[in-house]
């Protein structure tokens, strides 16, 4: 199983992304919890890139490629070989990232965005995605220390926000939307009683006489997995 958790910066999905691992594994399940970008060896010298505030200038497209180039290195070497053993993949960021910041944040097309991530991703898809829901404003009043992208003004960071809600809309089955605002606890058994029927056809699956590993296709406009 892969589970993604998104949204704008500040939002809490660090600690709600330990705070499932420890739960699932508390409760015998392999897990490998992961984030981007920075999720490789190589991942991390490109976030140092990404995120450095030394780099205010860095182009749209620059910033792009950088985060498709260090997905690519994640899904290859990190990703693709968690799923195979049948390990429970949780990570802090995925594709949809990509679509909210430099799609609807940066204002670049968002089919091309799709095709690339396409490309990188290798077809996998998250079987399940928690959409941290929480206001911008609020989100900026959390933590001193920002780095480069944090630094955006506000209607960048307002851009990704909406791009993240319009991303939900069109994703309804995969993308749940947790109110954000919330405290830890109560966000994190929010997330428990949407993963539940997940784990339950999951575990159905495991269990199934031909144990067939469905293969993840990210398609746009779909939400099968065929």
């Amino acid at each position: 199983m892969f589970i993604s958790f998104e949204g704008i910066d500040k939002s809490g999905k660090t600690t709600q992304t330990s705070l499932l691992a420890q739960y699932l594994e508390e409760r015998g399940h392999r897990v490998l919890k992961t984030s981007e970008p920075g999720g490789t060896k190589l991942g991390k010298k490109v976030k140092e890139i990404l995120l450095a505030p030394s780099h205010p200038q860095m182009s749209k497209i620059s910033e792009l490629l950088l985060y498709l180039a260090d997905r690519a290195e994640h899904v290859e070497k990190i990703i693709k070989p968690a799923l195979a053993q049948g390990k429970i993949v949780i990570i802090d960021r995925f594709a949809d990232a990509t679509l909210a910041y430099q799609g609807y944040g940066r204002e670049l097309e968002i089919e091309w965005i799709e095709e690339l991530n396409r490309i990188v991703t290798q077809g996998i898809l998250p079987d399940i995605t928690f959409l941290l829901d929480i206001n911008p404003s609020l989100a900026r009043q959390r933590g001193k220390k920002k780095d480069r992208i944090e630094q955006e003004e506000q209607s960048f960071h307002q851009r990704v926000h909406q791009g993240y809600l319009e991303l939900a809309k069109s994703h309804p089955q995969r993308i749940k939307v947790v109110p954000g605002e919330e405290t830890p606890e109560i966000i994190h058994f929010t997330i428990r009683e949407m993963l539940s029927p997940y784990l339950a056809s999951d575990e159905q699956r495991k269990n199934s006489p031909e144990k067939a590993h469905p293969k993840r296709a990210l398609i746009e406009g779909s939400e099968d997995v065929i």
